[in-house]
């Protein structure tokens, strides 16, 4: 029998604003950030501020999965709320093994039927992916319809595209590639990654100075939209506030007939790599 009381799981990569996740009560794993004095868990007890403040300090934190427990502890308050399935939706495999981690640690499970999904994305990718899902619980839309192909049609048809200020720390975190990093330090130029089809952070196109930036962003997620009839859009800010509320007036401006328009803050995790001064753009095709 197909699970009628639905949960949904993602984790702190998918940089759901709190009240957000507990608006669409979205559960989420934090997964962990290991700094010169002791581990972290993302969104729990650091934030990109705290990580922002480190990287400008010399110090390069690095991450690491959610522990064990904390997905066993997601499951168990899962369970005990009475839910029978969940739905979990977690960052690229790509990038980590959060995915991989959690689909071993549901299999164990006799007492829920769980699907786990790998995203191949991350950030409000994520975040787009699992809001959309709540409001499909909301309205009715039953298991076997959702993890067959609700699930497979978003991770298919989310697209977000990041700027960021320097390649410098996707480099040291062995990200990206050193040549793409030195050059685009010496000319002031500010590539804007996306997540290619294996789920692994790519360039995706270059501007000389911010100035740029927005409307490359707003160009990228245009031409991803490509005049769909139902769409949703989302941004994000790593640690530039203003920037994404102007990005979110221009990207509107631009594509004025979506569903919702969700924005957030780039986690922890992400900001060990990215740094302070970036900022994102998505869209989410809900038909063709």
């Amino acid at each position: 029998m197909s699970p009628q009381k639905i949960a949904l799981l993602t984790d702190s990569c998918a940089d759901l604003p709190p009240h957000l996740a507990e608006e669409n009560q979205i559960h989420v794993v934090p997964l962990r950030i290991l700094c010169a004095d002791g581990e972290y868990r993302d969104g729990v007890d650091i934030r990109a501020a705290d990580i922002y403040t480190r990287l400008q300090a010399g110090e390069l934190p690095q991450t690491s999965l959610p522990s064990a427990q904390d997905i066993t502890d997601a499951f168990d308050a899962i369970a005990a709320a009475g839910y029978d399935g969940v739905i979990a939706l977690m960052l690229s495999g790509g990038l980590s093994g959060t995915y991989n981690m959690t689909r071993l640690l549901a299999e164990e499970r006799k007492d829920l039927t769980i699907r786990v999904y790998d995203s191949v994305s991350g950030s409000l990718g994520t975040g787009m992916m699992v809001l959309q899902l709540a409001e499909d619980l909301r309205q009715g839309m039953d298991w076997d319809a959702l993890t067959e192909r609700r699930v497979p049609w978003l991770i298919q048809n989310t697209f977000p595209f990041f700027s960021v200020d320097t390649l410098e720390y996707l480099q040291k975190g062995g990200r990206i590639g050193k040549v793409t990093a030195m050059a685009g330090t010496l000319l002031q130029i500010k590539p804007l990654i996306t997540f290619a089809a294996d789920g692994q952070l790519q360039s995706i196109a270059k501007v000389r100075g911010r100035n740029l930036v927005i409307r490359k962003l707003i160009e990228l997620v245009e031409q991803r939209h490509a005049g769909a009839a139902r769409y949703n859009l989302a941004v994000a800010n790593g640690g530039a506030p203003a920037e994404m509320e102007t990005l979110k007036e221009k990207l509107t401006a631009a594509l004025p007939h979506y569903d919702h328009l969700w924005s957030g803050e780039l986690d922890g995790t992400l900001s060990v790599y990215i740094g302070n001064g970036g900022g994102g753009a998505a869209v989410q095709l809900l038909e063709p």
